[in-house]
């Protein structure tokens, strides 16, 4: 039984924040995997790639990394898509693989695909 909730917690869904998002990351794939948003075809992407900040070879510094994910996270929040994003990476049973990045189309809220389309 629903007492009372705060309307607002029903229609604007918590925010994404980058430690969270580096949280689900770890704790999917036990790696902080690079997240790159791509534009294709007038949709837009959500991409995990294959390239981890734990490699070796990856060409970010752990402060370059996070830098990145918190602007990527205020392009999602700015989005509308916290929610799908982190229902999506808590569920998918697929992972990265060389050369082959996973795939998120966001389902962006009505007016707000052509803010952020060019």
């Amino acid at each position: 039984m629903l007492l009372w909730s705060a309307p607002s917690a029903m229609t604007s869904p918590e925010p994404l924040r980058r430690e969270e998002l580096l949280e689900l990351l770890r704790s999917r794939w036990q790696a902080s995997y690079d997240l790159q948003l791509v534009q294709r075809r007038g949709r837009l992407y959500l991409h995990v790639m294959w390239g981890y900040l734990e490699q070796q070879s990856f060409p970010l510094t752990r402060e370059a990394y996070e830098a990145h994910l918190e602007e990527l996270v205020g392009s999602l929040n700015g989005l509308g898509v916290a929610s799908q994003v982190r229902q999506w990476l808590r569920t998918t049973n697929d992972r990265p693989r060389l050369g082959k990045a996973l795939s998120l189309p966001l389902e962006l809220p009505a007016g707000r695909a052509s803010e952020f389309m060019l």
